[in-house]
């Protein structure tokens, strides 16, 4: 099945929506994951943070992954989490710690690395221009077919993913897209999240 996967970021949220709020809708909204990103956060205040949505996701029935913050991950006994490649290459013992690692990469080699350190799954990316990438050459479908032919565990697209593009990602061969700007300003997260299982069915 391919999945939708919502991405947070408290500086894409309006201002004149409350970030607590805006993401509550979007744990409800029909995606399968939320990955947790608030990764310029202090420590105290991404557990703060987690422990709420620990509780929104439970209840949406939307699986949580924790971002980078793996000492907190620990502290709450929650066993799932993503990491930038660099944070596992200099700390491969995570892997130990928990029962689902996902990893951002950049190119087929880091593809590869990520697969030896035990990723379960990958973010592959930037495949669209983004305003989060604003003025960086995107990599491109091809970038992520050749990622998703070679790769034995799940691959997300992530980059610009639209209701435009979106089957295009999924005819690459990606399990599924991360969405977060485009989610995340959304008036309505639950049509958005209809729209693009609509064009992938």
């Amino acid at each position: 099945m391919f999945e939708i996967i919502a991405v947070t970021s408290r500086g894409c949220c309006p201002a004149s929506r409350e970030f607590a709020a805006q993401a509550a809708r979007i744990a409800a909204s029909g995606v399968s994951k939320v990955i947790l990103r608030e990764k310029d956060l202090p420590p105290a205040d991404y557990k703060v943070l987690s422990r709420d949505f620990l509780r929104e996701c439970g209840d949406a029935g939307a699986e949580l992954l924790l971002h980078c913050f793996a000492a907190v991950a620990k502290e709450l006994n929650h066993p799932k989490i993503h990491l930038p490649l660099p944070v596992l290459e200099a700390q491969p013992g995570l892997r130990r710690d928990f029962k689902t690692i996902g990893v951002s990469v950049h190119s087929l080699e880091q593809a590869r690395s990520a697969l030896r350190l035990g990723a379960d799954y990958l973010s592959a990316g930037h495949v669209f221009a983004t305003d989060c990438k604003k003025g960086r050459t995107p990599r491109g479908l091809g970038f992520l077919s050749e990622i998703c032919g070679e790769m034995p565990i799940p691959v997300y697209a992530i980059g610009g993913i639209s209701a435009e593009n979106i089957r295009s990602v999924q005819e690459a061969g990606a399990a599924g897209a991360c969405v977060m700007s485009s989610i995340m300003r959304s008036e309505a997260p639950e049509e958005y999240v209809k729209t693009l299982i609509q064009k992938i069915k």
